[in-house]
């Protein structure tokens, strides 16, 4: 496996400035992670690895894309795990924005919002283990541009734009964090610019 997104993971957490306590705690978990784990950033690395995820926001900054996820069964932003090809993680955050909404030309913020742990019991568990595996999520935002078109994936039950302050009842308290946070991180941001992990 490579060592550049791992590279870039450590690079990019230890840059970070996290907004409060318990997201430095999560900074300082993930890069413990990280330091004692080569394969980090992938799915084979057991129990717990790194993900990456990605907040679709309209041009106008007032509805979010979110996707029903089939196996959580709820409303969430789109993401998932990161894979070879990805060099780093807002690459790897792009690249699940563009395969989960199909609305090429996001411009996605390099700098994470938010980080999220949350049990996957539906990941999958080494052999003989019992213990639950983890996402160690690394959340961006991204804009979509003024004309975009979404189509729903193979890995989505449903694709919507939701208002910010009407989203659905069958989601959790990590979207909405996300939600809030990603609004508030584009405030004063004009429209698109530049290209996907640009600024």
């Amino acid at each position: 496996m490579s060592g550049t997104l791992h590279a870039d993971a450590v690079a990019r957490l230890t840059d970070w400035v996290a907004p409060s306590a318990d997201q430095e705690e999560l900074r300082d978990l993930y890069l413990q992670h990280l330091a004692t784990h080569p394969d980090a950033p992938y799915r084979e690395c057991r129990p717990d690895h790194l993900t990456t995820s990605l907040l679709v926001v309209s041009a106008d900054h007032r509805r979010v894309l979110l996707t029903l996820h089939p196996k959580a069964g709820m409303w969430l932003q789109t993401g998932g795990h990161c894979e070879l090809g990805d060099t780093t993680l807002v690459a790897g955050a792009a690249r699940e924005g563009l395969e989960e909404s199909g609305i090429a030309g996001l411009w996605v913020d390099p700098v994470p919002v938010l980080l999220s742990r949350h049990a996957v019991p539906f990941c999958g568990r080494s052999a003989g283990s019992t213990e639950v595996p983890h996402h160690l999520d690394v959340q961006f935002v991204a804009v979509a541009p003024a004309d975009a078109q979404a189509t729903a994936s193979d890995e989505s039950d449903d694709l919507r734009w939701f208002a910010v302050d009407e989203l659905p009842d069958l989601t959790d308290d990590d979207l909405r964090r996300l939600v809030s946070a990603g609004t508030r991180r584009l405030r004063g941001t004009p429209g698109p610019v530049g290209s996907a992990g640009t600024r």
